[in-house]
């Protein structure tokens, strides 16, 4: 059977359980403040299981994309040198919601497995949770007993609380797991040592293939446990290895998952797979890393510097740093291998196909980019090693800089300094990294109180796209701290407040009882499918009926960018061509930023087309249509348009001004005349094939151009109020450019004649001809000279100490023959400096300063040339 068909025969064997197929969700999180990536395949049911949202079904299965790199799961660097860890990969997985049990997931799993796939019962082995009885948890015995009719008990194994009880995070639903383990060692192998010693060991043989959670259980806050209205049933199983274990491979990327990649790979590098280790390592990172990449991006991640596009961009480099050090690949590479990933994967994932010229533009710009670092890097690690003279080891300091700044792994660090005789201080670069560590977990770390339940769970109602303000209870609520601060969340039975998603900025306002205390919703953020209102304080009496009462011109300046976006997306697709997708979007009160797919710099008279168009359509005052809630094969028959990256459930919600169509969740104008006026601040690329615009409106947009005419009466008045601006302002550039050139002439000769006194002053000190300067010059003026000694004389210094505007400054020059010898400008005057409480550097053959203390001049000089002459 090939992935393909595994994939399918897995999702046909449960729907005839009566399960529903569901799509996989994005693997890249949205409205989750918990996730960056989904990291298993339930995330996409956290409502179901947490209980905020009812379960459209009872009994669900599909096949999710994950990744696993960071936090709990942080398994990148282990990937490519073992045979089984991955960064992305399929989690199949059947769910039972408050339907069926331990019974029928045992059974069920047994069938598929032994009778469906033929695996051999021999090979087999299940793990049970043992108990804890620090927590009075007893032994899962029910589990126990179901694969007692399946399994001899040597096969039946106890496991601890680490592998065998499973739990959605520090708080929340939580339960025992049952591991099913499969043996791949050949039969001699079986003989000398029994498997059951081997389960749960990191054998590279002797793996996980289906983990069954049986959640019962919800943990709070003071990590008690109390037992679930409803038990619910949470498998994974990871493709990858189940195709190991049905091709008969002895490795992941020996099944065809990897195998038409790897192939590529070879080809494209001139190696064969198999036979040299570190190559083969470089090949299974790349091999992985180039399905983790391009999923990410497929579904709306870019590379970046911060947060989940920081991971991509890491993961990316880690296997172009592979490629580059192992394959010697000097150019890109990663983005050739898209199509035969496209081409295996993109019938089950579409989504894969329909961004692949996105995909291959956004990998070769990354790759580009991390090539020229790379050098960079190198480049600064060879001055570091040249730097070091005698001492032959490279500080942690300098290492971390590398790995921090550049990318660079502390094993790629090694690798080059073991080639040129030196050693990394090892020791100093881990605590460096544990410093940065824990700089992140304190950012990062935060904690939250258990649900506080005031009234009884009702159905939460949003109302905010009728009513700015509504009569409302507080459901629950809950304190959480970070960095100090706490701040309180509140869960409203109905809301008028937007909670920030889809790029919209969420809501401010008020909460007021009936004696008029008034408490300040500071932001409103979602988790979980819950609205969350962020207040600083609680309540004197949480229980009382409230009105809930929204900023109405902050949400009115909101809704006004919102529109706005959506008319720019149109006017782009007008302009430039149907090609253009959104790819992000950021909606704030005060401006609006729009990203979107283009290859190229939409140029000046295009954007102002643009806006012109759109501001064209504020003018026509085209009504809101709005379709609330419509079957998406209705909305897709109206044209709308679905954006990148996003899931869309069975109804959604259309937003229609005329010819623009958009599925849409987000609050908007009735009519676009409400925008009042739009104006283009900046358009400029942000990735590879993908362009952003940042724009104003309404006031912000007035403001703006107060703020221009200002700008431009101010010039005018420079002017005399000319009456051509333009005619003066280029004259007065053409006499700039006049004396410029005066300027310059004068330096020159100034140079010249400074040369040659200098020449006239030169001091032999053993055997080094020594030229220095004081007084008051132009750093120009100095700068030439020494350049001019430098082409003319050999085996000479020229320092010179001299002022501009009561400033001190430094400079050396030395020839090149000097340097040869070891003696470096920049480290000298970093020295010399420090007596004129100052600083500098530079490069071997030329270095400056400046500092703050004219009298140590003379004693910097001295030291100088000490330094070179010694």
């Amino acid at each position: 059977m090939t992935a393909n068909q595994i994939r399918q025969s897995f999702l046909e064997f449960f729907a005839d359980k009566g399960h529903t197929i569901v799509p996989s969700a994005s693997m890249v999180v949205k409205n989750d403040p918990t996730l960056m990536f989904t990291n298993a395949g339930m995330n996409q049911f956290k409502d179901w299981f947490l209980g905020n949202t009812p379960p459209k079904h009872q009994r669900v299965t599909d096949t999710q994309k994950c990744l696993r790199v960071s936090g709990k799961h942080n398994d990148l660097e282990e990937v490519g040198r073992d045979t089984y860890h991955h960064t992305m990969f399929e989690m199949l997985g059947n769910w039972s919601f408050g339907d069926y049990f331990k019974k029928e997931a045992i059974t069920w799993a047994w069938e598929l497995l032994v009778s469906i796939w033929k695996l051999d019962p021999d090979r087999l082995y299940a793990t049970v949770f043992e108990g804890a009885s620090q927590e009075s948890l007893d032994a899962d015995n029910e589990a126990s007993e179901i694969w007692g009719k399946f399994l001899p008990k040597s096969h039946i194994l106890q496991g601890n609380r680490k592998d065998n009880f499973w739990e959605m995070g520090d708080t929340g639903p939580c339960g025992p797991c049952s591991e099913i383990h499969i043996d791949l060692r050949t039969n001699e192998e079986r003989l000398k040592k029994d498997g059951a010693l081997l389960v749960n060991t990191s054998h590279p043989l002797v793996i996980e293939i289906w983990n069954l959670v049986f959640i019962q259980y919800n943990r709070k806050a003071d990590c008690s446990l109390e037992p679930l209205p409803q038990k619910h049933v949470d498998t994974g199983m990871g493709l990858e290895r189940l195709c190991m274990a049905l091709q008969g491979k002895q490795s992941n990327y020996d099944t065809d998952v990897f195998q038409g990649v790897i192939r590529e790979i070879s080809l494209l590098c001139g190696k064969r797979y198999g036979q040299n280790t570190e190559a083969d390592v470089a090949m299974r990172v790349i091999a992985d890393h180039i399905r983790a990449i391009s999923f990410s991006i497929a579904d709306g991640q870019l590379p970046s510097n911060v947060k989940a596009g920081y991971v991509i961009r890491r993961i990316l480099r880690r296997a172009v740093r592979y490629g580059y050090t192992f394959l010697s690949f000097e150019q890109p590479f990663l983005h050739k291998l898209v199509p035969t990933l496209v081409s295996e994967m993109g019938e089950a994932f579409p989504e894969l196909k329909a961004q692949e010229n996105l995909i291959t533009k956004v990998i070769e710009e990354e790759e580009s980019t991390f090539l020229r670092t790379l050098s960079n890097g190198i480049r600064l690690l060879d001055t570091t090693m040249s730097n070091l003279k005698n001492n032959k080891k490279i500080e942690g300091s300098d290492a971390f800089l590398l790995y921090d700044t550049y990318g660079f792994p502390i094993d790629l660090t090694q690798l080059l300094a073991r080639e040129r005789g030196f050693e990394v201080d090892l020791l100093a670069f881990e605590k460096e990294l544990e410093r940065q560590k824990e700089r992140s977990r304190h950012a990062a770390s935060s904690q939250e109180g258990d649900w506080v339940q005031i009234h009884s769970s009702q159905p939460l109602e949003f109302v905010g796209y009728d009513h700015t303000h509504c009569t409302a209870q507080i459901l629950r609520y809950r304190s959480v701290t970070t960095k100090d601060k706490t701040v309180y969340q509140l869960v409203l039975q109905h809301t008028p407040f937007y909670a920030e998603s889809g790029g919209q900025s969420g809501d401010t306002g008020l909460i007021i009882n009936e004696s008029g205390e008034k408490i300040d919703i500071l932001d409103t953020k979602k988790e979980n499918n819950l609205t969350l209102h962020i207040t600083e304080k609680l309540p004197s009496n949480p229980s009382e009926t409230f009105t809930a009462q929204i900023n109405q011109d902050r949400r009115q300046s909101i809704a006004n960018n919102h529109t706005a976006t959506h008319i720019l997306h149109h006017a782009l697709r007008t302009v430039l061509g149907n090609h253009i997708e959104q790819k992000g979007s950021l909606v704030h009160p005060d401006y609006l930023r729009f990203d979107f797919s283009h290859f190229e710099k939409v140029d000046f008279q295009k954007l102002r087309e643009v806006e012109h168009l759109v501001n064209k359509l504020i003018r026509a005052n085209i009504p809101l249509d709005e379709y609330r809630s419509i079957p998406i094969e209705e909305a897709t028959k109206m044209g709308a348009i679905a954006l990148f990256g996003e899931k869309y459930g069975d109804s959604v919600r259309v937003i229609k001004y005329g010819d623009s169509v958009e599925l849409c969740g987000g609050t908007h104008v009735t009519a676009t005349g409400n925008i009042g006026y739009f104006k283009i601040l900046s358009e400029g690329a942000i990735a590879a094939g993908v362009r952003r615009i940042e724009a104003v409106t309404g006031a912000a947009a007035e403001k703006m151009l107060d703020d221009l005419f200002d700008q431009l009466n101010t010039v005018k008045t420079a002017f005399h109020n000319a009456p051509n601006l333009q005619l003066s302002i280029q004259k007065l550039f053409q006499e700039n450019e006049a004396l410029r050139k005066e300027v310059e002439g004068a330096i020159i000769e100034r140079v010249h004649t400074l040369g040659e006194i200098i020449k006239r002053k030169a001091e032999i000190i053993n055997g080094v001809n020594v030229f220095s300067l004081h007084g008051h010059y132009l750093p120009e003026v100095i700068r030439g000279a020494a350049m001019m000694l430098r082409s003319e004389m050999s085996n000479t210094l020229f320092v010179a100490g001299y002022q501009m505007d009561n400033k001190p400054l430094l400079a050396i020059m030395v020839t090149d023959d000097l340097t040869a010898k070891g003696i470096h400008a920049g480290n000298i005057i970093r020295e010399a400096a420090k007596l004129i409480q100052g600083g500098g550097g530079g490069q071997p053959f030329f270095a400056t300063a400046a500092g703050k203390e004219a009298d140590g001049l003379p004693q910097a000089i001295e030291y100088i040339i000490k330094q070179v002459t010694s």
